[in-house]
């Protein structure tokens, strides 16, 4: 099987649903492009970031170009907006009660551990709806590995709406950092194999769009962004047609969107020769044991992509990857990720 070489970008590419059979998953390209199985918009994080600022006085300073940001500026305002109604945030009694309104501070977001940064958009727009004097620096950009005492964001403002926006921008802040810190350690630890790490959709409801950004952000590859990107036939698809691994690969070929990618879910060595002969494009290698999957990889090799799924932990991804898969998918990466220790100190 032949690996296209992703195209030069400093974030991971996301495996496209309209890959060429025995592809591997496709670079990132602009909006728009058809081959990447999904028509919404992404904006680049800096032009994200210029258009929170609402004068020149108030510019926010971003210092380099990052990744593609899957949120327009209308669907980050919409979802902080909700984030800081839930919370309350334009209704902070204790901050109204104890702080003067003219009281001004400096603050800094600084990292508290190890990781990787994603989310920076949602956290400058928190403070921006909360008050849109606050001005806000971005120090480094998603995607970039932080140690502890490492400056974020950097704001100056009124003390007050800082305050109220705080716990909104650090939620968004904590949780997408800690998907993209996860995503990392297990890049890492697959590091020279040749071997690449997927997310799944075993995503937070309504945040899919950006845990998946989370993960390129930290130099994971997203699977199918959704139900209709690509065609994935698994264990229950098959017992509702009796187990014809033929019959549903060819209903398939003849009923998904030209240029679908087919993917069959198999736990035995016959079920992987069967989606073979069916012409499978991704043969899934579910819970297998390490010796079977080297198998099954080998027999594959050259004619179809493997993608081995099912119990993959932080300290068994590696021998998984050395078995020669070409993917490795990890639903902990989204499921079970630990928030980033990240906090907002005063100056």
């Amino acid at each position: 099987m032949t690996t296209p070489t992703p195209e030069p970008s400093r974030d991971p590419s996301i495996p496209s649903g309209h890959a060429p059979r025995g592809d591997a998953p496709q670079p990132n390209r602009r909006s728009g492009d058809r081959r990447t199985g999904d028509r919404r918009t992404h904006t680049p994080l800096s032009r994200m970031l210029e258009g929170l600022a609402t004068t020149s006085e108030h510019a926010i300073v971003m210092p380099v170009e990052p990744a593609l940001y899957p949120l327009t500026p209308s669907q980050t305002s919409v979802l902080v907006r909700e984030a800081l109604l839930e919370d309350e945030a334009f209704n902070d009694v204790t901050t109204i009660a104890t702080v003067l309104s003219e009281r001004r501070a400096r603050a800094h977001i600084v990292a508290r551990a190890q990781g990787v940064v994603a989310g920076l958009p949602l956290a400058v727009e928190a403070f921006r709806q909360i008050d849109p004097r606050i001005t806000v620096r971005v120090d480094v950009p998603d995607g970039a590995m932080v140690t502890p005492g490492m400056p974020v964001l950097f704001m100056t403002g009124h003390a007050r709406g800082i305050l109220s926006a705080e716990r909104v921008a650090l939620n968004f802040l904590q949780r997408l950092s800690g998907v993209a810190s996860l995503t990392s350690r297990y890049v890492s630890a697959v590091a020279g194999t040749g071997a690449r790490i997927l997310d799944t959709r075993k995503t937070t409801p309504g945040w899919r769009r950006l845990e998946k950004y989370a993960v390129r952000a930290g130099g994971g590859y997203n699977h199918r962004m959704d139900l209709a990107t690509a065609v994935l036939i698994k264990d229950n698809h098959l017992a509702a047609v009796d187990g014809d691994i033929a019959f549903a690969v060819r209903r398939a070929r003849e009923l998904a969107p030209d240029g679908a990618r087919v993917e069959v879910e198999c736990d035995t060595k016959a079920q992987v020769g069967a989606a073979l002969a069916a012409g499978a494009d991704v043969i899934m290698l579910d819970n297998m044991s390490l010796e079977l999957m080297k198998e099954c990889a080998a027999l594959c090799k050259g004619r179809a992509t493997t993608e081995a799924s099912g119990g993959v932990r932080l300290d068994s991804v590696r021998a998984i990857a050395e078995t020669g898969v070409d993917w490795i998918s990890v639903g902990a990466l989204t499921h079970s990720a630990p928030a980033l220790d990240i906090a907002l100190d005063f100056d």
